[in-house]
């Protein structure tokens, strides 16, 4: 029998040409929206990915070019450009409080996407468990996945949010490896305090557990509210990951430079898995990346107060159109229960009829949850837009008829 014939026959049969993993999961329902809003003949305002719609600061952009310029537009070293490795540190001391190693403690990966499964990648074995707050960022799922490890979630509980703490500690085993903490919090915009880090610490250290932290939104902050680095809590250094971004803090997020801080031989682990998944983010923004990390304390002042204003102004549009917004403390998001439009279907089905009949997109709340039943009365918006922009999208929003 020949050997196409055979394959043919393995297809017949049923064998799946896809892998098993690659079906526990679906396409980002976030980049999905946008695309929905990009294919509508109506048009609208884009309120479902987290992008800016409005210049990064002008010094990125004349050090990008500049980099360019100098021709340094060939791979970096693998792990990152020394400079911007440097750079890194050195804001990590100014608002972390103590100093990390360059050269054995920071990988620099293509943005907080892929530093975040090659930080699964290299500390998770299949089987293990990694907890993961819900509602969750969506790719904190796919990330435990593809790297076989079991997602326990912990369901954070409204209006604020709250840890129940015998549900925590009860998700604690001998086979957990790894949690999975993003705060500021996506889709929330809950800023975790203090005392509930500590908390988070002491399970760590008694369960010899891993903790990465997403802390890509650290300076947009809200009311008073503080970024507590989880790596400066006692004890913790030695078991932390600390996940971060130029992203969301500059607005490149098309720039995909991120970067991960870890102990010595995790980043070791974490510098191998990199290199054969992606090998090194773009050289000439690496070394602009070192213009972002020496901005001065008025810009984050300034980026924090902006926003704020951009969140309050969003949160009142909502109000009177009737949702039931709650408040972030942090990030760029706004979770809003939609259920008194008496909208007949889910929030899959809403979120469509949002972005056709009144032309602002939005993310349904059952992407970030485990079970997609909790969400199916919420949806996200997100602020990191011009005034001009969210004014049109607070203009089609009363339109709605509750």
């Amino acid at each position: 029998m020949a050997k196409d014939e055979r394959a043919t026959r393995k297809l017949e049969a049923g064998r799946s040409r896809t892998s098993r993993k690659a079906g526990l999961f679906r396409e980002s329902v976030i980049r999905e929206m946008t695309r929905l809003m990009n294919a509508s003949p109506k048009g609208g305002v884009n309120l479902a990915q987290g992008f800016p719609d409005f210049p990064c600061p002008s010094e990125l952009k004349e050090a990008a070019i500049k980099a360019i310029n100098a021709d340094g537009n060939q791979y970096a070293i693998t792990w990152g450009h020394k400079d911007s490795r440097a750079a890194i540190a050195k804001k990590f001391a100014r608002f972390g409080g103590f100093e990390i190693d360059p050269e054995r403690e920071i990988t620099i990966c293509c943005g907080a996407t892929e530093t975040m499964i090659s930080a699964f990648l290299a500390v998770v074995d299949p089987g293990d468990e990694v907890i993961v707050f819900e509602p969750f960022y969506e790719n904190y799922g796919p990330d435990a996945i593809l790297s076989g490890a079991v997602p326990r979630f912990v369901r954070l509980s409204p209006p604020d949010f709250a840890i129940d703490w015998k549900v925590l500690g009860a998700a604690f085993n001998e086979k957990t490896k790894a949690i999975v903490i993003n705060t500021p919090n996506n889709p929330t915009g809950k800023v975790f305090t203090r005392a509930e880090l500590e908390g988070i610490a002491k399970l760590c250290r008694e369960h010899d557990v891993i903790a990465i932290t997403d802390e890509i939104y650290e300076h947009i902050v809200f009311d008073g509210a503080e970024h507590v680095i989880l790596a400066t809590l006692p004890g913790m250094r030695e078991r932390t990951i600390t996940v971060n971004a130029l992203s969301k803090t500059y607005s490149v997020t098309g720039w995909r430079v991120g970067y991960a801080i870890a102990p010595t031989d995790i980043t070791n682990a974490i510098r191998k898995v990199h290199d054969f998944l992606t090998v090194g983010a773009p050289a000439p923004l690496q070394k602009a990346a070192v213009a972002a990390m020496e901005m001065p304390d008025s810009f984050y002042k300034k980026l924090a107060r902006e926003y704020q204003e951009r969140r309050d102004f969003l949160l009142a549009g909502l109000d009177r159109a009737g949702f039931q917004s709650v408040k972030p403390r942090g990030a760029y998001y706004i979770m809003s229960d939609f259920s008194s439009f008496k909208f007949d279907g889910d929030d899959q089905a809403f979120a469509r009829y949002m972005i056709d009949e009144v032309g602002v997109a939005t993310v349904p709340g059952s992407s970030f949850f485990s079970d997609p039943r909790d969400g199916r009365s919420y949806v996200r918006f997100c602020f990191p837009k011009k005034a001009e922009t969210l004014k049109d999208a607070v203009s089609r929003l009363a339109r709605l008829k509750r």
